[in-house]
């Protein structure tokens, strides 16, 4: 296993559509073990394929209930029911936006063995599923705002990167 880059915004990689993964292989079960160290190093929850510079529909989560690997993974049901509540992102570092987001979502998709899944998740895990995926079609967090508020995160997003 090795650690990845951390694609940080502006990269262009973060605004790709990612396309779908054909084959489960050992190429694709290690770039999901190699993503999963990769987002513990950075003490995160949830990585997407994106975020590593791989324009693939791959991500991996774990909120504290041990490591979720979803490869091609579609929300089929959101509830009704929302809530609002502060995301950071690995990408997009010291950045914090109060996201509205489905309480419950089914999703479906493929295991890191290359099973299909279906399952119903809530609170943090639905949270953190939304965002991945969100990630896959190149939508960020600063995307789910207002546009000043945009415009001053993206400003303060560019004179960090400058800075650094």
């Amino acid at each position: 296993m090795s650690l990845l880059k951390i694609k940080i915004y502006p990269s262009s990689v973060l605004r790709k559509r990612c396309e779908e993964i054909k084959e489960v292989n050992e190429e694709i079960k290690e770039l999901a073990r190699d993503m999963l160290e990769t987002m513990y190093k950075h003490q995160g929850i949830g990585l997407a394929g994106p975020q590593v510079g791989v324009t693939k529909r791959i991500i991996v989560i774990d909120v504290g209930k041990g490591p979720l690997v979803l490869i091609n993974p579609r929300i089929e049901e959101k509830s009704k029911e929302n809530d609002y509540l502060l995301e950071g992102c690995l990408s997009l570092p010291k950045i914090y936006v109060k996201v509205k987001r489905a309480r419950e979502i089914v999703v479906s998709g493929l295991d890191e063995q290359g099973q299909p899944v279906k399952f119903k998740a809530r609170g943090l895990t639905a949270r953190a599923i939304q965002h991945e995926i969100d990630h896959l079609s190149g939508v960020l967090i600063i995307d789910k705002t207002n546009f000043l508020r945009k415009v001053l995160l993206k400003l303060k997003l560019l004179l960090k990167r400058k800075n650094d």
